[in-house]
């Protein structure tokens, strides 16, 4: 699978490379370029948010068509920054769920983003598939765990067989919260700034940690590399752009053309 190039030499999506060579995977993080969307959603917005409603559709369009994916196999849900986890059946759009699981083909699944953070998980042995949204809540309530217990209850999966991508999102020096935040997390996840007196949490770390707790491997594991704020030309940040920003999508599914 090869990235779609925009006239500004940048893709519309990044495949993760540690899903690279399994048949009949397709699993892609998008970018913020090459859509439609205008300021302040330029340009490949691809969720909720105020931009008009016929630009986000025309950008899913080309984001799944530049993997290939028909449209009308995607399963996306209202995400409300919890822990709630629903077993797809079959495509559509849902209501109040933060991460979805299927172990049949031809489901796409995708969830949104603007700095929480999105994980994908893949199980080679059983083909079962999860897409994630971690927000600090669904971090706190140990949503990653909580889905990798769900793929062995519903599919038989193995934690040591799973692979998994911890996707872009905001990074530890950028998520500046206060002691009501803080105070969920782990002293190894947070650090304090005397000079600031804000406390600094590192979500990827948190959730790499249930994730390695669940069972998977170390070597299992891939973690984005990039920050929507440290690299916001590329991702959106809710945080950075004050609220008035795109979506990113996060996405995963196994197709029977593999």
């Amino acid at each position: 699978m090869s990235s779609t190039e925009t006239n500004i030499s940048m893709p519309l999506f990044r495949a993760p490379h540690i899903f690279s060579g399994f048949a009949g995977l397709i699993a892609a993080e998008s970018t913020r370029h090459g859509g439609v969307s205008k300021a302040p959603y330029s340009s490949l917005n691809l969720g909720g948010s105020q931009d008009d409603p016929a630009d986000v559709a025309e950008n899913n369009i080309r984001f799944f068509n530049a993997l290939n994916v028909p449209f009308e196999t995607v399963a996306k849900s209202h995400q409300v920054h919890d822990d709630k986890i629903l077993n797809v059946e079959n495509p559509g759009r849902f209501d109040g769920y933060d991460a979805l699981i299927t172990n049949k083909t031809n489901i796409q699944l995708a969830v949104t983003i603007a700095d929480c953070t999105p994980l994908l998980i893949f199980d080679p042995v059983t083909r079962s598939v999860a897409a994630i949204h971690a927000g600090w809540r669904g971090t706190v309530k140990g949503i990653a765990a909580k889905t990798i217990a769900m793929l062995q209850a519903e599919f038989g999966a193995d934690p040591a067989n799973c692979v998994a991508y911890i996707g872009t999102c905001i990074d530890d020096c950028s998520f500046e919260v206060g002691e009501d935040v803080s105070e969920h997390f782990e002293g190894k996840y947070k650090r304090f700034d005397s000079e600031k007196q804000k406390y600094f949490v590192d979500l990827k770390a948190s959730n790499r940690d249930q994730l390695l707790a669940s069972g998977l491997s170390e070597e299992n594991i891939e973690v984005s590399p990039f920050s929507t704020v440290l690299n916001n030309e590329d991702y959106f940040s809710y945080r950075l752009e004050k609220g008035f920003t795109g979506r990113l999508l996060a996405t995963i599914g196994m197709t029977d053309r593999g």
